[in-house]
């Protein structure tokens, strides 16, 4: 296969995989906005974390709530932070309780029940992900997975599992901007309306 068909094959990838959430993930996506307006209006946050790139997307999804979506929307700044923005936090918390706990420790004094937890692993196997699902739903904090592959275990940890059918890591996170993306719009126009 040359270089050129590799990029057609990845770009068909991806735009198959999206068709066919966009075919069979409506409601559960709704599902997930509907938990997030509730939030917001009790005067609760969106928290989001991930590893690697999935922590790349989850400062993303943060900024879209905290800062703006679109900029032809003008409305408020909503309450949304990424527990991997903060370096020291999560090295002293690597260092001090190991690094399977690094968004759990934070989460721990951030989060308030109802709250939503936003754990993104395309592998649905991340530990420091599985952790703060874990400590979340013991804290009455409702829990929205955007996973891959199967989902599991983290899908069992989750009120709400959007689970990529793919375990090729780039485009399940391609997947998971899109969704994360598509929720953030959805969510926007409803509180703006």
């Amino acid at each position: 296969m040359t270089e050129e068909e590799r990029f057609a094959a990845m770009m068909v990838r991806g735009a198959e995989l999206r068709a066919r959430i966009a075919g069979e993930m409506g409601p559960a996506v709704l599902a997930v906005v509907d938990a997030c307006e509730r939030c917001i209006r009790a005067g609760g946050k969106l928290m989001f974390a991930g590893n690697g790139g999935s922590a790349g997307d989850s400062m993303h999804l943060a900024t879209e709530m905290l800062i703006r979506l679109r900029g032809r929307v003008e409305r408020a700044s909503w309450p949304a932070l990424a527990l991997t923005l903060d370096p020291t936090a999560v090295t002293a918390a690597g260092n001090d309780y190991g690094f399977e706990q690094v968004f759990a420790r934070p989460l721990s004094g951030l989060g308030r029940r109802g709250d939503v937890f936003f754990g993104i692993t395309t592998s649905g196997r991340s530990p420091n992900i599985l952790a703060a699902l874990r400590l979340a739903r013991e804290m009455g904090i409702v829990t929205v997975g955007l996973l891959g592959g199967s989902g599991e275990p983290a899908r069992a940890l989750c009120d709400h599992a959007l689970v990529v059918p793919d375990a090729e890591t780039a485009r399940v996170q391609e997947c998971h901007i899109a969704l994360g993306h598509a929720i953030m719009e959805l969510l926007e126009d409803r509180l703006v309306a």
